[in-house]
Order: C-alpha cells, then sequence, then structure tokens
C-alpha cells in the first residue's frame, strides 16, 4: 500500500550500468510513483557510485518531495563490489539525513545476472517498485509531522 502523493514532484535516479536491469527498476518505481498521482522526472547517472551526488542534486534543486535511487551492482572478482555498495549505501543514506527529505535506496547488489532479474520484477521482489513505495511513505510521514 502507497501514500497518496497529491500531485508532489519526485525524482528516480538510475545508474545504468546494467541498462536491462535499470530499465525495469525505473519501470515499476514509476509505475508506482504515477499511480500514487505523483509526478516523475528520471535523471540517468553512470554507475551506483554516483547515486548520492545525484539525489543530493535533485534534492537541492527544491522541485522534489524525494528520491528514489536505483541501479544494481553485481559481484565481481575485486574488492571494487564491496566499496561501490559500501559507497552507495552510506551516500544515500547521508542524502537523506542531511536534506531531511526522503532519500531511498532501490539498489540491487548481487551475486549474479540471475539474481538481479529475479529482485528486479522477475518473481522474488522489485527493488524499483519499494524504493518508491518507500519515497512515498516518508513523504507521507513527513507530511504529516510537519503539519502537527
Amino acid at each position: 500500500m502507497t501514500d497518496g502523493a497529491g500531485g508532489e514532484r519526485f525524482a528516480i535516479v538510475v545508474a545504468r550500468f546494467y541498462v536491462e536491469i535499470a530499465d525495469r527498476l525505473v519501470a515499476g518505481a514509476r509505475e508506482v510513483l504515477s499511480g500514487a498521482g505523483a509526478a516523475v522526472d528520471v535523471h540517468e547517472v553512470p554507475g551506483a557510485f554516483e547515486l548520492p551526488l545525484a539525489a543530493r542534486l535533485c534534492l537541492d534543486s527544491g522541485r522534489y518531495a524525494g528520491v528514489a535511487c536505483l541501479g544494481c551492482v553485481v559481484r565481481g572478482e575485486t574488492d571494487h563490489y564491496d566499496f561501490v555498495c559500501a559507497g552507495a549505501a552510506r551516500g544515500i543514506a547521508e542524502v537523506g539525513l542531511e536534506s531531511r527529505a526522503p532519500c531511498a535506496f532501490g539498489v540491487l547488489t548481487v551475486e549474479n545476472r540471475e539474481q538481479a532479474l529475479e529482485r528486479s520484477g522477475g518473481g522474488k521482489r522489485h527493488a524499483g517498485r519499494e524504493a518508491a513505495e518507500a519515497v512515498l511513505r516518508m513523504a507521507a510521514l513527513r507530511r504529516e509531522l510537519d503539519s502537527g
């Protein structure tokens, strides 16, 4: 269940490194946000490491009630995966805390392409939808607390 967005505008920032997965994540997030009555803008970045800065730029613009950060990182043969995942997660959390605006983590951190497909609408979960639902709920909570 999602909270109504009452015409608010939300951003989706998406890492395009894995294009097929990114498209699936965006489609799910857009469906949830649009279905709640929100206006949606999509901003693309090269990879997951760039998501926190993109989210911050979106929120600093004053145009958005929240941001859903989407992407996929697939484990490789080096430690690069660990650094990218940790940096993206920490950065996205910091943006939300510092800006006091909803900033959801919809980044798949998986072992392989099959896991990514399963978690982007292929049966197990849909991280894009879940991130959009989280942003909507947190935006509603912020409205509730600000008005009371």
